[in-house]
C-alpha cells in the first residue's frame, strides 16, 4: 500500500475522526438531525481540510515556528470564507441549516489537528490525501449518524419516507412489498431521535457496536495465531478492542522505538593500603642544663 493510499485509508477507517478518534464532537452532534445536514457538513469540512492541508504543506518551511498556530488559523479561515460565500451563492438551504456551524469549522480540531501533526511535516502529495481521507471519514461519520437518527425520529432518510404513513413500499408497490410496505406503515417516528439526546444515543450505539465488532475481529485472531496488532489503537490502550494482549503489542511497539541502551558492568573496587600522611613533630632531646645555685642575701654562694 503506498503513502498516499494508506492515508486515505486510515482516515477513513483505521483513524476515522468520528468513530475512532471522537473528533469534532461539536458539529456531529448538533448538525447531524438529518442525513442531508451530516452529508453536507462533511463534503464542506472535507474542501476545507484538503485545501488548507495542501496550503499549509506548501508554506511549511516560510511559516515561523512560533506564529505557526495564527498562521494555520489565517489559512483555515480564508477557505472557510470562499466557501461559506459559494454555499450563499448555490446552495442557500444547506446554508441556512448548518448556520453557525460552518464559521467554526475554522477552529474544528480535525483541521488545525492534521496541520499540526501532518501537513506542517510532509509534502503536499500525501497531505492532499490524509485531509481527503479524513475529511471521507468525517463525512461517513455525520451521514451515518444523521441517517439513523431521521430514519428513527421521522421515517425517512434523504426526504424519503421509508417507515410510517405514506411510506414508498406501501404508495408505490404490489404484492409482496405492498403487503411490507403497509406493516412498516403502523410505525410512529421516536421524536427525542432528531433531538439533542438522540445524537448521544445513536453515537453511543454506532460506537459501541464498531468496538464489540473489532474486539471479535481480534478475538478470531488470536486464535487463529495471527498477528493482532493492527487492531491497536493510536492512542494506546484506553478504549482499544484488542482485549487480549493486554497492553503487550503497544510495549512491543515502544521498544522497537527506543533505541537500545548499552548497560555497562561496573568493575568492582579494588581496595588500595591505606598510607598514612599524617606528618609528626619531631621531639627534641631535653638538654642537661647546669642548675642555678641559690645565692644568699650577701650573695655567698
Amino acid at each position: 500500500m503506498g503513502k498516499c493510499t494508506e492515508r486515505l485509508y486510515n482516515g477513513i477507517v483505521k483513524e476515522n475522526p468520528t468513530f475512532v478518534q471522537m473528533l469534532g464532537m461539536c458539529p456531529t452532534l448538533a448538525v447531524t438531525s438529518s442525513a442531508i445536514n451530516g452529508a453536507g457538513m462533511g463534503l464542506t469540512t472535507t474542501c476545507i481540510l484538503v485545501l488548507s492541508n495542501v496550503a499549509i504543506s506548501l508554506l511549511r518551511k516560510v511559516i515561523p515556528d512560533k506564529v505557526r498556530i495564527p498562521a494555520y488559523i489565517v489559512i483555515i479561515a480564508s477557505f472557510v470564507t470562499v466557501i461559506q460565500f459559494l454555499l450563499q451563492a448555490f446552495i442557500p438551504s444547506l446554508n441556512d441549516s448548518l448556520g453557525i456551524y460552518i464559521p467554526l469549522i475554522v477552529v474544528n480540531c480535525i483541521i488545525l489537528g492534521r496541520a499540526e501533526s501532518y501537513a506542517s511535516k510532509n509534502k503536499v502529495m500525501p497531505s492532499l490525501f490524509d485531509g481527503l481521507g479524513m475529511g471521507l471519514g468525517f463525512t461517513i461519520g455525520l451521514t451515518v449518524i444523521g441517517a439513523f437518527r431521521e430514519l428513527i425520529g421521522k421515517g425517512c432518510v434523504f426526504n424519503y419516507q421509508i417507515l410510517g404513513d405514506g411510506n414508498l413500499l406501501s404508495s408505490n408497490s404490489n404484492g409482496a412489498l405492498k403487503s411490507i410496505g403497509d406493516v412498516l406503515a403502523y410505525y410512529k417516528p421516536i421524536t427525542i431521535f432528531v433531538l439533542a439526546p438522540g445524537a448521544f444515543f445513536v453515537l453511543a450505539f454506532l460506537i459501541a457496536f464498531l468496538n464489540k465488532r473489532n474486539a471479535k475481529k481480534a478475538a478470531k485472531a488470536a486464535a487463529e495465531g495471527k498477528d493482532t496488532s493492527e487492531f491497536c489503537r493510536p492512542e494506546g490502550c484506553a478504549g482499544c478492542a484488542n482485549v487480549l494482549c493486554a497492553g503487550k503489542k503497544a510495549a512491543e511497539a515502544q521498544a522497537e522505538t527506543k533505541p537500545v541502551e548499552q548497560k555497562t558492568v561496573a568493575k568492582p573496587v579494588e581496595k588500595k593500603p591505606e598510607i598514612n600522611t599524617e606528618v609528626k613533630p619531631e621531639v627534641k632531646p631535653a638538654e642537661n642544663k647546669p642548675e642555678a645555685r641559690e645565692t644568699g642575701k650577701d650573695g655567698e654562694a
